[in-house]
């Protein structure tokens, strides 16, 4: 996910989700949860183990072939799309537009971004904008549609193809609200592989701590599924699960580290998030308690990907992996996805397989732009 080191409107109600492992569930006290796996007498567990290090193998990858579509129609002309921001202060809502940008250029097209300023009132008014100036399309990016229910229900009267960026929890095309279809990787897929990535970097042996947001369904789903993947593996302790709303990350998180720090100490090995911003508030409590920065707990970010998560990876400074959204990637698939609707073909039904970044396979980069997606589509649209 959102992504980005801002919240994205992708955390947003997924009932199924927010239902998921009662099996990993333990007592609550005040804003953390604990369970007791500690002091397992097995060895490990060398057959989860094994498969967790072939998984992060595959998503470590950065030269692997493009999986996504090779055939559909070629460029539709004269084509204008409107992008509807959540905000251009999210780092993913704006690496997802400038993707946008370069495809349109690519294809030949035009587009309009307007900024909803990431409040309610602006994300309306701008979707109103939008609808007002009758585009080909429109794109919803990182925003719940049904805050836009009126809106959207112009747009669909209309008969303007709507595509969303992390608007709905789940890839694909949507019946309520009415999406042609959504960009986004699976929920289900980051949280595993991000728990798989622990188990293998911590060799079947960790604590570890779980950052989440028990107030959005859709972050408590993913932190749920991380933790049920992590219980595969019997040496793997769930010290704490620490509530912190997105919105007070910034004011809670230091001193929440802090307090986790005191009472795990030396067993605290291991840190997830639901999203990579934990991290950037975490540094200075882990810094002021004479942590290293490429030391323990090692820290994975389960979506997003921002610039500064790259930054703090890239220095080896209190996060060791993320597992990005491709931005760029999905700029392009939008705009392809789009021609497809101008065609009256079907959704692609393309999702982008889940990556890990760390310090040796970032390449000193800032996002995660795979290889392949540009020359794919200029092919299908024939120029």
């Amino acid at each position: 996910m959102s992504y980005l080191a801002t919240p994205k409107a992708t955390l947003t109600a997924v009932a199924a989700l927010s239902l998921v492992t009662a099996s990993v569930a333990g007592c609550t006290r005040g804003s953390e949860s604990g369970t007791s796996a500690a002091g397992s007498s097995k060895a490990g567990c060398p057959d989860v183990l094994a498969d967790a290090k072939k998984v992060v193998s595959r998503a470590k990858a950065v030269d692997a072939p493009w999986t996504g579509p090779t055939t559909g129609p070629e460029a539709a002309v004269g084509k204008t799309i409107v992008y509807v921001a959540q905000s251009m202060t999210n780092p993913g809502v704006a690496g997802a537009a400038e993707g946008v940008e370069k495809a349109v250029k690519a294809i030949g097209w035009k587009v309009r971004v307007i900024d909803g300023q990431g409040t309610p009132g602006g994300i309306q008014a701008a979707v109103s904008q939008a609808v007002a100036v009758k585009p080909d399309g429109i794109v919803l990016s990182g925003f719940d549609p049904k805050s836009t229910a009126q809106q959207v229900a112009q747009a669909n009267a209309a008969g303007i193809p709507l595509i969303g960026w992390h608007a709905v929890a789940t890839p694909g095309p949507s019946k309520e609200p009415k999406l042609f279809t959504n960009i986004t990787t699976k929920v289900e897929a980051v949280a595993e592989v991000s728990a798989d990535w622990i188990i293998s970097q911590s060799n079947g042996r960790a604590g570890v701590v779980v950052f989440t947001d028990a107030s959005i369904p859709f972050a408590k789903g993913k932190s749920d599924l991380i933790e049920k993947e992590l219980a595969t593996c019997s040496d793997i302790d769930v010290l704490a699960t620490a509530n912190i709303p997105i919105a007070d990350v910034s004011s809670r998180t230091p001193q929440e580290v802090s307090a986790l720090i005191s009472r795990f100490g030396s067993k605290w090995t291991n840190s997830v998030a639901i999203n990579d911003l934990y991290f950037a508030d975490a540094a200075p409590a882990l810094r002021s308690a004479g942590r290293q920065g490429d030391g323990a707990p090692f820290n994975i970010g389960a979506g997003d990907g921002d610039p500064s998560a790259f930054q703090r990876l890239n220095s080896k400074q209190y996060q060791a992996a993320t597992v990005p959204e491709p931005l760029s990637e999905q700029g392009w698939q939008i705009v392809d996805e789009f021609n497809r609707a101008f065609a009256n073909e079907p959704a692609s039904g393309y999702i982008a397989p889940v990556h890990i970044t760390t310090a040796d396979n970032s390449g000193g980069g800032t996002s995660w732009d795979p290889q392949g997606y540009r020359e794919a589509y200029r092919k299908i649209w024939g120029n």
